[in-house]
C-alpha cells in the first residue's frame, strides 16, 4: 500500500505514517527492501544451472562489471541463510571476506538446537576475517552453539597435523562435517595475493609452488586444479580443515563467491563440490556461461 492509503485505513495524516516508518526502521522494527524479478537474471540463472546441473542459482547485480561485487553477492547471500537456518540444523562455516560480509544482512533469531561448525582452523593475523570469528559470529545471530577449532589453520609439517587431529581431540569436529544440513563455503584465488596469502601463512615461494603444480584457488585451503580436482601438494597435508571429499557429505552445499579474479576457482570449485546452490553476481556468471562446455 501506498503511505497516502496506509494514512487513509489508519486515520492519520501521510506525514505521521512518513515519521512512524522512520522511527520504526530505526528500532530495527521493519525493514524495507525491494524484490524486483529480472528477466535477464532468471535466465542466466536457468541456463547455470542446466550448464552445471545446480539446484538453485541465485544472481546479485553488480552496476559495472568493474565493480567489487562482495557486498551485493553478501547482501544475497545474507536472505538466502536468514531463510534457510532452522532448528535442530548443523551449519558448517567456512571464511573469506564474502562470507564474513554477509553477517550485516543476516536476519537474526532464536533457533532451536542449532550448531555451527568451523570448517577450518584460525588466522592469528586475519582480523576481521578470522574464521573463528566468523564462525562464532554466525552462532550468536541464532543463539547456537559453536563448535570452533582451536589450532591454525596451516601448520608446519604432516605430522604436526596428524598429532593434532588425532591426540587433541580436534577429528572429533571435522567428523560433524560428515552430517551437515548446510555448508557455506567461498572460493580463494591464488592470481593475486587475497586474503590467506596476506595473512603470512603461505609465503610468495608456496603460492608460486603451487600454481606450477596447477592450483587455481582453494576451498578452505584445499587447492584445486582447473578440474576441481585437490592437488598433490605439501601445502594441502598441512591444512587443518575440512577435506572436500567431506565436504560433500553435506545435505545442502552454498557455494557463494564472485569477481573478476574468481572465475577459474569458481569453475573448479563448482565441480570439487557439486554445489546445490551457487550464489554469485551477474558478470561472474557470464564468464562462467561463456566457458566451453567439457
Amino acid at each position: 500500500m501506498k503511505q497516502s492509503e496506509i494514512a487513509d485505513v489508519l486515520g492519520l495524516t501521510r506525514v505521521s505514517i512518513v515519521r512512524l516508518l522512520a522511527d520504526a526502521r530505526r528500532r530495527n522494527e521493519v525493514r524495507i527492501t525491494i524484490s524486483s524479478p529480472l528477466a535477464e537474471f532468471a535466465q542466466a540463472e536457468m541456463e547455470l544451472r542446466e550448464r552445471y546441473s545446480i539446484g538453485e542459482v541465485i544472481l546479485a547485480p553488480v552496476h559495472e562489471e568493474d565493480a567489487d561485487p562482495t557486498l551485493a553477492i553478501a547482501a544475497t547471500a545474507g536472505a538466502f541463510i536468514s531463510s534457510r537456518v532452522g532448528d535442530g540444523m548443523s551449519v558448517g562455516v567456512g571464511w573469506g571476506r564474502t562470507l564474513h560480509s554477509t553477517l550485516p544482512f543476516i536476519e537474526g533469531r532464536t533457533v532451536e538446537n542449532l550448531k555451527v561448525i568451523s570448517l577450518l582452523g584460525g588466522i592469528s593475523q586475519a582480523r576481521r576475517f578470522n574464521p573463528a570469528e566468523f564462525a562464532w559470529q554466525f552462532a550468536e545471530l541464532f543463539q547456537g552453539e559453536g563448535y570452533l577449532i582451536p589450532a591454525p589453520a596451516l601448520v608446519d609439517s604432516p605430522e604436526t597435523r596428524h598429532a593434532l587431529l588425532e591426540r587433541c581431540g580436534l577429528a572429533s569436529i571435522f567428523e560433524m562435517a560428515d552430517k551437515l544440513d548446510l555448508a557455506l563455503l567461498s572460493t580463494g584465488g591464488i592470481a593475486q595475493l587475497e586474503t590467506s596469502y596476506r595473512t603470512g601463512h603461505l609465503s610468495e615461494a608456496d603460492r608460486q609452488s603451487l600454481i606450477e603444480h596447477g592450483a587455481v584457488g582453494d576451498v578452505l585451503y584445499n587447492f584445486i586444479d582447473s578440474d576441481g580436482n585437490t592437488i598433490d601438494h605439501p601445502v594441502n597435508n598441512r591444512a587443518i580443515s575440512a577435506k572436500v571429499e567431506r565436504l560433500r557429505n553435506a545435505r545442502e552445499r552454498v557455494l557463494l563467491s564472485g569477481g573478476r579474479d574468481k572465475y577459474r576457482v569458481m569453475r573448479a570449485a563448482i565441480k570439487a563440490l557439486n554445489p546445490t546452490v551457487l550464489i554469485t553476481d551477474e558478470f561472474t556468471a557470464q564468464s562462467l556461461l561463456s566457458d566451453p562446455a567439457d
